[in-house]
């Protein structure tokens, strides 16, 4: 099965949201053709999310997303996940959401 390159995926992702009225942005770029794909989703309540790309195992059919969800001392480690992928994945991006709702628009995997 054919997969969707990742700088389109993540152009038409950030694209969509930000015709929603929602404000994203690609905070990191990766590799343009194969790169691993995070979302930081900012709920503007004092929330935060990051989804990452769920184990193949648990995806299914199709792409799934993990989410871990934190209060607002969370981002510290947000950040250092994110620095700790990227200093083992160059390739990695991180798009970026400020969305007032729960509903970032990406399948999540079944637990």
């Amino acid at each position: 099965m054919a997969t969707l390159r990742s700088d389109l995926w993540c152009m038409a992702f950030v694209r969509r949201h930000n015709d929603l009225g929602n404000m994203c942005v690609i905070a990191r770029r990766g590799d343009p053709i194969a790169g691993q794909v995070f979302i930081e989703l900012d709920h503007l309540d004092g929330t935060r999310s990051l989804f990452t790309p769920a184990p193949v195992v648990s995806r299914g059919r199709g792409q799934g997303w993990c989410s871990s969800v934190g209060s607002v001392g969370w981002s510290r480690k947000k950040r250092d996940r994110i620095a700790q992928e990227a200093g083992f994945d160059p390739d990695l991006w991180v798009i970026s959401v400020d969305l007032r709702g729960d509903d970032p628009g990406i399948e999540l995997a079944k637990a």
